[in-house]
């Protein structure tokens, strides 16, 4: 046991896949698994591989007793729908960096964690959070770092995450309120997905947006968009190696924001091998479905079709989020952008 035991904290091929049941669910994995996994929940692209439970509570008081320190982690922050996925596929190099793609445990401590967000953290809680992050650091080689893209609900414990490594760098990756409302009001199944997080993660927006109970799911997104904002630029003032992103920079300008981005998690990238990037396959097709041509082309004609089929959803959200900014402010831009003067997030100016 022991030995088996000091393997799940040595080496990234044993990966946390889950919290169940107060077991910590490991999984045998190869650096390709991670390669080929657009995300480290269900859809993780494993043909096989039989689950290894341990205690979740024994494995995280082992890890607290000998005082592992916490490793070094880049964080990709994003409020969903904004290049998240591209982004991090761009920056997955083989043996220079090590992607996570939304590991399942940060998110499930992400929605218990915005259920206690009022109260002084659980030490139990804290202590699987230490663990998950632990492992989620682990790296196959000491010079490639590991960056972790995370996902909403993650968002509401993000200042528990800093708090691990305060010099942490981190991208911030947002769209100002109308880009996000076309993205995730688009479609019913984007509409199912607003009204299941939020219900996930109520308190923790909650506790950044105020009352969300009785909202209909304009008005919901609305929030989250809110407190998401709010959660970032409260990160921002704390934290300086973290840097606020806004996705259109990324669609627009890759090659600016890949050359930032590889500069602030310290990975040396030739100039040539970001153009390979760039005008490779990655950014002609869909970033979650890469059977499916998708460029920014693309992305700003379907912007233009939704602005005019949303209208009234937009006019609304805004109207709410006008009324609700009196109490729970948010600034004109998010601070420290990672490349350019960032977005305005209540530009007047619209989408098309």
């Amino acid at each position: 046991m022991t030995t088996r035991v000091d393997a799940l904290f040595a080496t990234p091929d044993h990966y946390l896949y889950a919290f169940e049941a107060g077991e910590a669910l490991f999984l045998p994995v190869d650096r390709d698994v991670y390669r080929r996994s657009l995300f480290l929940d269900d859809r993780i692209a494993l043909e096989s591989g039989e689950i290894l439970p341990f205690s979740a509570e024994a494995l995280a008081a082992r890890r607290d007793a000998e005082d592992r320190p916490i490793p070094r982690i880049g964080w990709i922050f994003h409020i969903a729908h904004c290049g998240s996925t591209l982004l991090a596929r761009a920056l997955d190099r083989g043996d220079e960096t090590l992607v996570l793609r939304e590991p399942l445990p940060l998110r499930q401590l992400g929605v218990e964690g915005a259920g206690l967000v009022r109260e002084p953290r659980p030490a139990a809680w804290a202590a699987r959070l230490r663990l998950a992050v632990a492992l989620a650091g682990r790296r196959y080689r000491p010079d490639a770092p590991v960056i972790v893209k995370a996902n909403v609900p993650v968002n509401m414990i993000l200042p528990d995450l800093m708090a691990l490594d305060p010099t942490a760098p981190g991208i911030l990756l947002h769209h100002p309120l109308d880009a996000y409302l076309l993205a995730i009001l688009r479609s019913d199944t984007h509409r199912e997905w607003v009204m299941r997080v939020t219900g996930e993660i109520a308190p923790g927006i909650e506790a950044w947006a105020g009352p969300i109970a009785g909202l209909d799911v304009v008005e919901r997104a609305a929030a989250l968009w809110l407190a998401q904002m709010r959660i970032y630029d409260a990160a921002l003032g704390r934290h300086p190696d973290l840097h606020s992103l806004a996705a259109a920079a990324l669609f627009d300008q890759p090659r600016a924001v890949l050359t930032a981005a590889f500069a602030l998690f310290g990975v040396a990238v030739a100039p040539a091998a970001i153009d390979d990037i760039v005008t490779g396959p990655l950014f002609a097709t869909h970033a979650k479905n890469p059977d499916r041509p998708f460029d920014n082309a693309a992305r700003r004609e379907r912007e233009a079709r939704l602005g005019d089929l949303l209208r009234t959803d937009l006019d609304r959200a805004r109207r709410w989020i006008t009324a609700r900014c009196g109490a729970y402010p948010i600034p004109d831009r998010l601070a420290r952008p990672l490349v350019g003067e960032g977005v305005a997030l209540l530009d007047e100016n619209r989408m098309p």
